[in-house]
């Protein structure tokens, strides 16, 4: 009589196991009962069970239990005695931890065993049930039993939880076949036959026949040139086989690893965590004369070794070893996964490397048309982890931490550099940095350049006619140029676009945008309006300029009617005056700084329809510019310079300058 308290073994039976465990488990033990009698046709039936009542529309109903029956030496005293054990050794040559029978519970509500075995005293027969409390046996009954044939017959009652989610006993079987596949292709093993079939026999499939026989189609093994891989420490390294196969038909799997020990498949892990391009099925153009179908796959390595077989949990669903490196242990999980990894790989050839080459060239259409800016790190970028179909989003993350990699490592080696107090490491050195220094700047520049172009695609937008017919806010312009309510402290010189104007304008301090220059109410035009001013120079000395811009809404022309309180040129002749009046203060509470020859220029930008080309000239006697689309003044005696700009000479002037820049860059 046992005295364990299995409630709670089951309770702290850890993750990485799931309802197949235990079904495995009993199929192995029925294999290994027929491995120790003298019987030469093992077989083992796993019989499905299914709830009573039936499915809507004629589906098939849930799998709810699972009888597994062999032929093996049965439950002899011996091996009773071993099921009454926790942590039993008495299979541990077979890789046995004596634990496996309660993973049972885990997912059944109930475990029953049947067992006729030869004793001394004649054939018998033994029957009980695994107990919940502190006995692992319960209602055992022993009798004599001379007609019976030897064997077990243990059943898995009442699936816990959501239920046995298969349903199809194909399904069924052929994940039982991948869980059990190292049974089934061992040459130097003659594994019994393994039948699954619903409880009254009918549609029986033979688990071995997957790699054998008639269902073999659905499991082909690729030939390796070498499966061998080697771990560990260089002086004793430890030895791995890796084998691998296709799997046709695989549903919605993906392509796996799956580390065995002691014939069982212990854990699995997706491949593309470590080869990307395994990620989707392949495809299998008419495989062979027998078979003209087109058919999906996916590809799934198997691993042997010593190395697992000794470091396999006790409930088999992971490793004593960690899942990465550390200290303690020669080999890892991980390692032990990317090197299998490695091997399907190589097994796929072709095909892999056709995937390569179709992300290499995703990659390529997004440096050119997208962010032509990564160019000079894409000459050097290892797209190995980079995703199989990879999203921009995905292509533009793997660039900047590349970015940031170099940027690292060039930091790291100019410090290294300076504290050398050779001068001939220093020379040796420094045009290797110099270089690597260069190309990360170009790229800086480029995507600087890049972003110029867009900007002027928005800003050519700005003033032309939408699907309305109606022109855009003029908020729109304002905001592209400079954000309104913006001023030298809330707005940084990378989130304005004055270059668009002038490139000077890239150098000056800003004071203040579409806000009242006083800091109070007074003095600030209608906000709804597009007249506010924005206000520039240098640093706050006297003889720095003083830059003003008026922008006016495009497609307006209405500030030149007599009785229009919105000149122009005059609501910039009046903010100049009043700055030199010394009326208004930076955004840090200083006095601007100006003097009697303190020089202005002001900038008007607005739409040139032929009413305001004739109040230009006619009116406030401003001089056409040789093209025909600017006009400009001279006020001697406030010492501005004013221009009117159209719009579209705005735009047209900017691209001129950045065409260049567009064109050497390959952006144009």
């Amino acid at each position: 009589m046992s005295n364990v308290n299995v409630l709670r073994a089951v309770e702290n039976i850890r993750s990485g196991t799931n309802v197949y465990t235990p079904l495995v488990e009993t199929i192995v033990n029925a294999i290994q009962a027929i491995e120790a009698g003298p019987e030469k046709n093992g077989r083992v039936d796993v019989l499905v069970h299914r709830v009573a009542q039936e499915e809507l529309e004629g589906g098939k109903p849930p799998v709810e239990s699972f009888t597994v029956t062999d032929n093996g030496i049965g439950f002899n005293y011996e091996n009773r005695e071993s099921f009454d054990t926790l942590y039993t050794d008495h299979k541990i040559e077979q890789g046995g931890k004596g634990f496996g029978r309660f993973t049972c519970l885990k997912y059944f509500e109930d475990l029953a065993v049947e067992s006729v075995f030869e004793d001394q005293d004649g054939r018998k027969k033994r029957s009980f049930r695994m107990g919940k409390k502190t006995d692992i046996i319960v209602d055992e009954k022993l009798e004599d039993c001379p007609e019976g044939e030897i064997g077990s017959r243990v059943t898995m009652r009442k699936v816990k939880g959501r239920g046995f989610s298969d349903k199809q006993i194909k399904t069924i079987a052929r994940t039982l076949v991948e869980r059990l596949l190292p049974y089934f292709i061992d040459n130097d093993y003659q594994c019994p036959e393994v039948r699954i079939s619903e409880i009254d026999g009918t549609d029986r499939i033979v688990l071995n026949d997957f790699v054998s026989n008639q269902l073999a189609a659905m499991i082909q093994e690729i030939s390796l040139t070498n499966g061998e891989i080697h771990l560990g420490d260089a002086e004793r390294p430890e030895l791995f086989k890796v084998r691998v196969f296709k799997l046709f038909a695989p549903r919605s799997q993906r392509s796996k690893i799956s580390l065995v020990a002691d014939r069982r498949e212990v854990t699995d892990t997706a491949i593309h965590h470590y080869v990307p391009e395994f990620i989707d099925e392949f495809f299998d153009e008419k495989s062979g004369e027998q078979d003209d179908r087109d058919r999906n796959y996916i590809v799934k390595a198997y691993v042997f070794g010593s190395y697992l077989d000794a470091s396999v949990s006790v409930e088999r669903g992971g490793f004593e070893f960690p899942k990465y490196d550390d200290l303690l242990h020669p080999v890892s999980q991980s390692d032990i996964e990317r090197a299998a990894a490695h091997v399907a790989r190589d097994a796929l050839g072709g095909e892999i490397t056709a995937r390569q080459e179709k992300k290499q060239k995703q990659v390529r259409e997004y440096v050119e048309s997208v962010a032509p800016w990564h160019r000079t790190i894409a000459e050097d970028i290892d797209l190995t982890p980079m995703p199989y179909n990879p999203s921009p989003e995905q292509i533009e993350e793997v660039f900047q931490k590349e970015k940031f990699k170099q940027e690292v490592s060039i930091r790291q080696q100019v410090e290294r550099i300076i504290s050398e107090t050779d001068a001939s490491s220093l020379e040796d050195g420094l045009p290797q940095i110099l270089g690597q220094i260069s190309k990360t700047s170009r790229n800086d520049l480029i995507h600087y350049i890049a972003l110029r172009k867009h900007v002027l695609t928005l800003f050519a937008r700005s003033f032309e006619l939408g699907d309305d017919k109606k022109y855009p806010s003029e908020a729109t312009v304002h905001d592209i140029i400079f954000p309104r309510k913006g001023d030298s402290i809330s707005t940084a010189l990378e989130d304005h676009n004055l270059w668009i104007i002038d490139e000077r304008l890239n150098f000056t301090n800003f004071v203040n945008s579409d806000k009242p220059l006083d800091g109070g109410t007074s003095e600030r035009p209608d906000v709804l309006v597009f007249d506010t001013p924005v206000l520039f120079r240098g640093d706050n000395v006297a003889s720095n300029p003083i830059s003003v811009f008026e922008f006016k809404k495009p497609g307006r022309d209405d500030f030149v009617n007599p009785s229009s309180k919105e000149d122009p040129v005059q609501q910039i002749i009046r903010y100049v005056n009043s700055v030199r009046e010394g009326r208004y203060r930076t955004p840090k509470g200083r006095p601007i700084q100006v003097a009697d020859n303190t020089p202005f220029y002001g900038y008007v930008m607005c739409e040139t329809t032929e009413k305001v080309k004739k109040w230009l000239e006619k009116e406030k006697q401003f001089t056409p510019m040789p093209d025909g689309m600017g006009w400009f003044q001279w006020f001697g005696n406030i010492r501005l310079y004013m221009e009117v700009l159209s719009w579209d000479k705005v735009l047209r002037d900017a691209e001129m300058r950045n065409r260049v820049f567009f064109h050497k860059l390959g952006i144009d």
